[in-house]
């Protein structure tokens, strides 16, 4: 037998694609009015009293481009932190699945594989939804998606981690305050961090959101020599939050 059977994943994702079938339409609803939101209020709200362009970019485009990592996060790690609590401790539902000829590495990776999916799709609502508001289509655009799956992949396992560390639901206020909300505040979404202090710019490199955020305008308006090491970066941060998740996932559902 392999180490991740195609057939457990794909029951555990088959699962989650049923379950999604009976909410789909008020998620879909608010990962397109979201950043039709934040382009209003941003991208022509603010971005009318900036006169000089933003990187070489109309603020519009700046703020459109880099709201994909804003929607990434929000559809990925959020999610998965409170989909995974409810589904061990209420819902009971990996007890369930775990009587089935599956563990807990298949669980985890089907978990993050259906969140990833998700994420690809709903991060590209911003980018299609900044087209209304003058972003020219570019061939480059076509790769985000991936961008935004392989990124989700790592935030989805974020979340599973954080889920099955904490002893209260409560205790995600702690992660969102003090994790999500500054990573895309400094991700370069709203403003570029070269305006930052030195010692902040040397973290926001390191900030996943950060080089989605770059992967996605280079997409638009052309890629660099550097974007493969971007790439690189956030398949390894998948890797490594992936091992993390199965690791504390296997502490609390195995005795």
């Amino acid at each position: 037998m392999r180490r991740l059977e195609p057939a457990a994943i794909g029951g555990i994702m088959s699962r989650e694609v049923a379950n999604f079938r009976t909410f789909w339409k008020s998620t879909t609803f608010s990962s397109v009015l979201e950043p039709v939101v934040y382009l209003l209020a941003f991208g022509l709200g603010l971005g009318a009293t900036i006169v000089d362009d933003v990187d070489g970019m109309e603020y519009v485009e700046f703020v459109g481009t880099g709201m994909v990592a804003t929607a990434v996060i929000f559809s990925s790690a959020l999610p998965a932190m409170f989909g995974t609590f409810v589904k061990h401790r209420f819902q009971r539902t990996y007890d369930a699945i775990l009587a089935a000829p599956v563990d807990v590495e298949e669980l985890v990776t089907a978990e993050m594989l259906w969140i990833a999916l998700r994420s690809g799709v709903y991060g590209s609502f911003p980018l299609i939804v900044s087209m209304f508001f003058g972003l020219d289509p570019a061939p480059g655009m076509l790769l985000v998606p991936l961008f935004a799956f392989i990124t989700a992949l790592g935030f989805a396992a974020f979340g599973i981690a954080v889920a099955a560390t904490v002893a209260k639901i409560d205790q995600f206020s702690y992660v969102t305050t003090l994790c999500v909300t500054p990573l895309f505040l400094v991700a370069g979404t709203f403003f570029p961090i070269d305006q930052l202090p030195e010692g902040l710019q040397v973290l926001a490199q390191l900030n996943p959101l950060h080089q989605l955020v770059e992967l996605v305008r280079h997409a638009c308006f052309g890629f660099e020599a550097t974007d493969l090491l971007r790439i690189g970066a956030l398949m390894a941060f998948a890797v490594v939050l992936w091992r993390v998740a199965v690791r504390r996932m296997e502490k609390r559902l195995i005795d």
